[in-house]
């Protein structure tokens, strides 16, 4: 059992904490049970595996499922994992794995995509994850400006769903959507002042939903490649409605058109 923070692979794993640490590694990680059963059911590369042994006696099952797939298990205090996990309460298990690049793969036939530019809070894109996860989104394309997609926040707001989305992570938006719009998929984005509400748009079609930054919304130039702008209504004492919701709204109404077909 580990019991010192001082510990090599402890001090290791405190590092991934630095997002330039995770990169320089290749590795990130991602704390608690249900991650770690979703990482397990998609095969999830994992490097290191680091339980407290009231854990390992509670969760045997996934303990041994997990530990096949693990290059190193470990045994540790309540006291070190706390030491290396970023929850306030650890429910008793960490683990690391291999970071693999989110590149575009090759969607033969798109429905409903997301892009994402700029989001900065980790529990808006987690959110959002789930969501889309949820509704069968076909893919998610996030900017690489925005918040990093491995920071254990975003892994956890998923809470899973980031082990099974369609996530691509990329520095040109613009040419995504431009090579959509050649294929007539529609491309809608989000505004307070727009005429037409989110309910009437035919979200049967092939569509990809344009959404920006928390604060300042969507850049120019993808704003003028838009085809068509709609609104969730809002009260007038309500400027905004938060990104996560808006995209739930959205997704759910294409989710509900398409049940009727």
């Amino acid at each position: 059992m580990i019991t010192s923070t001082k510990n090599p692979l402890i001090k290791q794993i405190r590092e991934l904490h630095n997002v330039k640490k995770r990169r320089e590694k290749g590795i990130f990680f991602f704390e608690g049970t249900h991650l770690l059963m979703t990482a397990c059911e998609k095969n999830c590369s994992l490097v290191s595996l680091l339980s407290t042994e009231k854990w390992k006696i509670q969760n045997f099952e996934l303990w041994k499922t997990a530990s096949r797939l693990t290059e190193r298990y470990e045994i540790v205090s309540p006291e070190v994992l706390k030491s290396i996990t970023t929850t306030i309460n650890p429910d008793g298990v960490i683990a690391t794995a291999l970071f693999k690049p989110f590149h575009q793969t090759k969607i033969s036939s798109l429905k409903l995509g997301l892009i994402l530019e700029r989001l900065q809070d980790p529990g808006n894109l987690g959110t959002i994850i789930r969501t889309a996860v949820a509704t069968n989104v076909d893919s998610i394309w996030l900017s690489n400006d925005s918040v990093n997609i491995d920071n254990p926040k975003v892994i956890r707001a998923s809470a899973g769903a980031w082990f099974k989305a369609p996530l691509v992570v990329t520095s040109n938006l613009k040419d995504i959507v431009m090579n959509y719009k050649h294929q007539g998929v529609n491309i809608v984005a989000t505004s307070p002042s727009a005429k037409e509400t989110y309910w009437n748009l035919n979200l049967t079609q092939p569509t990809i939903i344009l959404l920006g930054n928390e604060g300042s919304g969507l850049s120019q130039t993808l704003v003028n490649m838009v085809d068509k702008i709609i609104k969730v209504p809002l009260e007038q004492s309500v400027e905004s409605l938060n990104v996560a919701i808006t995209t739930a709204l959205i997704l759910y109404e294409a989710k509900r058109q398409k049940s009727l077909i």
